[in-house]
């Protein structure tokens, strides 16, 4: 029986020095493994930052890629979040055309699905949510008939859940000294 494509996050403390982007980004590339979205950020540590990469991929695909990752000397450490153990989400930016009469609708639904209304125009709506990719989701379909103008959405980023962090830097500070 095959094994199921699904998308997987990775999660990985990198350093935080100008190329490492372009090191795991091929790395995928070179695999044949798309990126479907990828989060950078600083960290509490100036050296360090932390990624979450989204993809595609079986269960082994995904094990083959954190593998490579490990051999890379700018990635310390690394983690496949399972859903159900992390906590996730995403940004959405999105601009919708709707005249001064159909606002109220669009006002309802933003309050109703806990959107922020960020610019009005003469003839359009920009609003602002955070949340579950799928509640994300939810509410781009709902804002379609509207006629959806412009959207940007960051991709998912992600924590675990309860006491564990990939923030632990003390293997990174053994690493660098010994």
């Amino acid at each position: 029986m095959a094994e199921k494509t699904q998308k997987h996050i990775i999660t990985a403390l990198v350093t935080n020095k100008s190329g490492v982007l372009t090191r795991i980004s091929g790395l995928f590339a070179r695999r044949g493994y798309n990126i479907d979205s990828l989060s950078v950020c600083n960290t509490n540590n100036p050296e360090m930052s932390r990624m979450t990469i989204v993809a595609l991929g079986t269960d082994d695909e995904i094990n083959q890629i954190v593998r490579q990752l490990d051999k890379l000397w700018d990635c310390h450490k690394i983690k496949v979040l399972k859903s159900s153990e992390c906590v996730k989400r995403e940004l959405l930016l999105i601009k919708v055309s709707v005249p001064p009469s159909r606002r109220p609708e669009i006002e309802s639904t933003a309050n109703m699905m806990k959107v922020k209304i960020i610019d009005v125009g003469a003839s359009s709506v920009t609003c602002e949510m955070t949340g579950e990719p799928n509640k994300i989701d939810k509410f781009i379909e709902l804002m379609q008939p509207y006629g959806i103008l412009e959207l940007a959405r960051t991709g998912i980023t992600a924590l675990s859940r309860g006491e564990e962090i990939l923030d632990d830097l003390k293997d990174y500070n053994e690493e660098i000294s010994g």
